[in-house]
């Protein structure tokens, strides 16, 4: 039938040869995702802030608008701009308030589609402006716009023992 050297692939995350199992993680972000990857501080003479894994960042110019989702350390993971054809087409103007707004809608969208549901936002938006628009749109589409903090292991003499994140209790 099998010979002991054959490998058995179960859904692409778990390979058996022979007798040893080996995991393979598909997701490089999955300690992210667990609450216990680290965050970077930066130097404590650098100003505050840095302490984030996704963070979004809104470049407007006199002509377009761009949205992006930034990683602490790879860089750019999503964006999203308003020069783009299928958003360029169904635009009036590519820098108005309602360009702003679709653009919240189409980045929160493929936020979702990615599996990012939280990132780290310190822009500071005037009520009634446009900025303030297209976040309300980001959150409306599904995603928190402030990261939960690092898991931190509790000591044996702590008195208060937080929830593991990896741990789901039913109720």
């Amino acid at each position: 039938m099998f010979s002991t050297k054959t490998t058995f692939l179960l859904p692409k995350l778990v390979r058996f040869t022979s007798n040893a199992p080996v995991f393979v993680n598909r997701n490089p972000r999955n300690l992210e995702r667990m609450r216990i990857a680290r965050k970077p501080d930066g130097y404590h003479l650098d100003k505050p802030g840095r302490s984030f894994w996704h963070k979004l960042v809104i470049t407007s110019t006199n002509r377009t608008v761009k949205a992006e989702l930034v990683h602490f350390l790879n860089g750019p993971v999503i964006e999203a701009k308003t020069s783009e054809l299928a958003l360029r087409n169904q635009l009036y103007s590519m820098t108005d308030t309602c360009a702003y707004m679709n653009l919240g809608r189409v980045f929160a969208q493929r936020c979702l589609e990615s599996g990012i549901t939280e990132m780290y936002c310190d822009i500071e938006a005037k009520k009634g402006g446009k900025i303030e628009k297209f976040l309300n749109e980001v959150i409306k589409g599904g995603v928190k716009l402030e990261e939960v903090s690092v898991y931190k292991k509790p000591e044996p003499w702590d008195q208060l023992r937080p929830e593991k994140p990896w741990e789901v209790t039913e109720e």
